[in-house]
């Protein structure tokens, strides 16, 4: 595939977006060196691990190739025997523990699933190819901790050295110490132990240097410290000093056997980055089609196209309009007008990048069994390539492109023109494009190009291998609804346009007379053909719409007319078995009672036969009970928020309780309930209005007693407010009130008696302890008032 139509179509963006989805330097290259393919057999074969790769994704978490970092260099010093270095070694370590998460990631198993799954697709030999070789990776992880640091079991010598500098260091510090808080301290800068050039040194002051033997290893910026080394630890530095030197040594052995273990599966390694390399690259293609909704498409040789509901995918999926394109099975060249910024050379673009992408493997934002087709090359002249140092116009350099399509394209091509004949004289350049047009036709070779020239509508509805296209555009709005139209030729709507933009009229009519009539005629036809299609297109999508509606009014009938069907049957059937038991149960007691009168006999007493016969009664009247119509209950009907009013009598279904509306539903449904002292939040679904009236006299009709607590149970609140009363008129006041709420049958009342000294909350709760028929009292809790509230709970009567 040539590098301008790459460039041209933008499909190096599209390789940027699949950059961005591999997640190793090493899938990044691979995905940034991607081109498209041309034999069939291998795009079908990158199409199905597409696939493949997008199913695992959906059914399982997202893979991550991060461990797959380059080592090709540190495999070929192991080749010519050099050992490697600890960064070298994670490397590798990092590599086979990702190709161990992959191999279990290859049996389906991860983090949402921990049981394997036989899966095989396109992609199952590639992870049963991998090697994890997981003792390797165990072995070079136990003996390094991090680049910085060798582990102390790596072998028993560093430990054993590691031990000895361990045991010099604290004799060091032992006998430092000593010296620091002994008979050297008066000399000392600062009572520290500090190291210089790897060797332990004490800041001694410059004075005093005399003082202390030793070696000077170091002095301050100012010259009034010396870090001396004292005689005293010298030998056990030089000590410390050979132990790193065999530390050292003994990490280069420990390397140099990693290293040699690691030399003996070099083989299985590169080609477990090789397999890594590929699986990133497909599972990047399987990201980026999760990212643009992309589908697989079908492909074909026959050079045909059919793009359903396609999108420009570097456009914002959101705003594109999916368009339809067709081309190749009744028609080689497809012509495409319209307006400027009406989505032409979107299109037109749209059809070259998703063929790039298809071939190249990726999947298309398109609806599914959009059908490619495979084209050796692709050639494109889209875009304004003048160019002043060469002395081309326009034209020229769109003639120069052509003139190069024309020499190199063949029946295995696929050509797009922007503005075919565009540049120059309108009669000329219409008549060139046809000529182009009618070349490439007599080749064989599948050609879609835009253009404003009336001339070129008229050679696609005059010709059978030429088809009219057009990119729709709202003349009331102004605006393009960028929606192609195959089988209708556009309108360039200049007119149109000019007028809602304001140009008078005058102007206007002045310009039509400079159109011939053959023309003018024409246009209009189009304009005809427009307004028709916009109507039939219209009644189309409501007899759609009306066909939904019907087949669903359909499937719900057949719906409920099955389950008619079901509860018929199931209804016959219990009344069988339940008339079955009903007779078998008769038929037992007629066979138990003759039994009793034949037992009886002619000497029979009559109340014996009597209990006999009331019992064959009892039960005929016990059946007849359990075969009668019973009382259903209505079903009630939700309440609507409107018919509800502050202070309705209402039931709370879910628990049985009555209640006032204290707060009018909020646009939830959700509303306050005051029950008693209790105040409940509940939805409006949840209650029923009750007929206070009606209520009142279910409940008290009999005696005039029952019509006292009635009024009581109405008229007393649940809460009574002794707030700035003195003790003895705040007893008074709830004597009374008790004794009310007692007779008004309040299970329970709050008493506000405010914090304050305690004096009245004290007197309430000796008067509550001596009243009878007071069960038990206590403080309110929070959100009831804490201290400054009182709760009484009733006897039951």
């Amino acid at each position: 595939m040539n590098q301008k139509v790459l460039r041209v179509l933008e499909y190096d963006k599209i390789r940027e977006k699949l950059v961005l989805k591999a997640s190793s330097p090493l899938g990044k290259e691979k995905c940034l060196a991607l081109v498209p393919y041309t034999d069939l057999e291998t795009i079908l074969q990158k199409q199905e691990e597409t696939q493949d790769a997008l199913n695992r994704l959906f059914k399982n978490d997202s893979v991550s190739f991060g461990g797959n970092k380059p080592i090709g260099v540190s495999l070929k010093s192991l080749e010519i025997g050099a050992s490697l270095s600890v960064p070298e070694l994670l490397k590798i370590a990092a590599l086979l523990e990702n190709v161990n998460r992959m191999k279990s990631y290859g049996r389906g198993i991860s983090k949402y699933n921990d049981k394997s799954e036989n899966i095989t697709d396109s992609l199952t030999s590639y992870f049963e190819a991998l090697t994890p070789l997981t003792p390797l990776s165990e072995e070079i992880r136990r003996c390094i901790i991090s680049e910085e640091e060798i582990a102390d079991d790596a072998s028993a010598t560093l430990k054993h050295i590691r031990k000895s500098i361990a045991q010099t260091n604290d004799k060091v510090h032992s006998q430092l110490t000593s010296m620091v808080n002994g008979s050297y301290r008066t000399y000392l800068q600062d009572a520290v132990i500090t190291m210089r050039d790897n060797r332990y040194c004490l800041p001694v002051k410059s004075e005093y240097k005399g003082q202390v033997p030793g070696i000077v290893h170091d002095q301050s910026s100012t010259g009034s410290t010396l870090f001396i080394e004292p005689s005293a630890i010298v030998t056990l530095n030089n000590r410390i000093r050979e132990l790193f030197l065999e530390e050292e040594k003994e990490i280069e052995v420990i390397l140099a056997t990693l290293s040699g273990t690691v030399a003996e599966h070099i083989a299985e390694i590169s080609q477990n980055q090789e397999l890594m390399t590929t699986l990133d690259f497909i599972f990047a293609k399987g990201l980026l089609a999760m990212e643009m909704n992309a589908t697989k498409p079908v492909f074909t040789e026959e050079h045909v196209i059919d793009i359903r509901k396609g999108r420009h995918p570097l456009l914002d999926s959101k705003k594109v309009v999916p368009i339809d394109i067709r081309l190749g099975k009744d028609f080689d060249l497809l012509i495409v007008t319209g307006p400027n910024t009406g989505g032409k050379t979107v299109s037109l673009k749209t059809v070259g990048l998703l063929t790039l992408m298809g071939q190249a493997g990726l999947h298309i934002p398109a609806a599914d069994r959009s059908v490619l087709s495979v084209f050796t090359e692709i050639y494109a002249d889209i875009g304004d390539e003048q160019s002043i140092e060469q002395n081309l116009s326009t034209f020229s350099s769109h003639m120069k492109n052509i003139v190069t399509i024309l020499d190199k394209a063949d029946a295995h091509s696929l050509c797009l023109f922007d503005e075919l004949g565009a540049g120059t004289d309108p009669t000329e350049g219409a008549a060139l494009a046809i000529a182009i047009l009618n070349h490439l036709h007599e080749r064989g070779i599948r050609t879609m190009a835009t253009t404003h020239y009336s001339e070129l509508k008229v050679y696609a509805l005059s010709k059978p291998f030429v088809e009219n296209a057009c990119c729709e555009f709202d003349v009331e709005t102004l605006s393009p609804t960028y929606r192609l139209l195959i089988g209708i030729p556009g309108k360039s709507n200049a007119f149109a346009i000019s007028s809602r933009l304001g140009l008078s009229d005058e102007l206007i009519v002045a310009a039509r007379e400079q159109i011939t009539e053959e023309k003018e005629s024409f246009e209009d036809l189009l304009s005809d053909l427009e307004n028709s299609r916009i109507t039939i297109e219209r009644e189309r999508e409501e007899i759609a719409a009306y066909k939904e509606q019907i087949a669903a009014l359909k499937q719900q009938l057949q719906s409920k007319q099955d389950k008619i069907e079901q509860t018929k049957e199931r209804i016959l059937r219990e009344a069988n078995e339940q008339a079955r038991d009903i007779l078998q149960d008769a038929k037992d007691v007629a066979d138990e009672t003759i039994r009793t009168f034949q037992k009886a006999g002619p000497n029979a007493s009559m109340k014996d036969l009597e209990k006999s016969r009331e019992k064959v009664r009892g039960k005929i009247k016990s059946t007849n009970s359990k075969l009668s119509l019973k009382e259903t209950t209505p079903v009630r009907k939700p309440l609507k928020p409107e018919q509800l009013k502050l202070g309705d009598s209402v039931k709370i279904v879910s628990m049985g309780l009555k209640g006032t509306v204290n707060s009018l539903p909020d646009q939830k449904g959700n509303l306050f309930v005051q029950c008693g002292i209790m105040r409940s939040n509940v939805n409006i679904r949840d209650l029923i209005l009750i007929d206070e009236e009606t209520d009142n006299k279910k409940s008290f009709q009999k005696t005039n007693a029952g019509k006292l607590k009635m009024s009581k149970s109405y008229s007393i609140s649940p809460e009574i407010n002794l707030l700035g009363k003195t003790v003895d008129e705040a007893i008074s006041l709830l004597d009374k009130y008790l004794d009310d709420a007692y007779l008004a049958h309040l299970p329970s009342v709050r008493i506000v008696h405010g914090k304050g000294t305690g004096a009245l909350r004290n007197a309430v709760s000796n008067h509550l302890k001596r009243t009878k028929y007071v069960a038990s009292y206590r403080l309110g809790e929070y959100g009831e008032g804490d201290a400054g509230v009182t709760i009484a709970v009733f006897k039951e009567k």
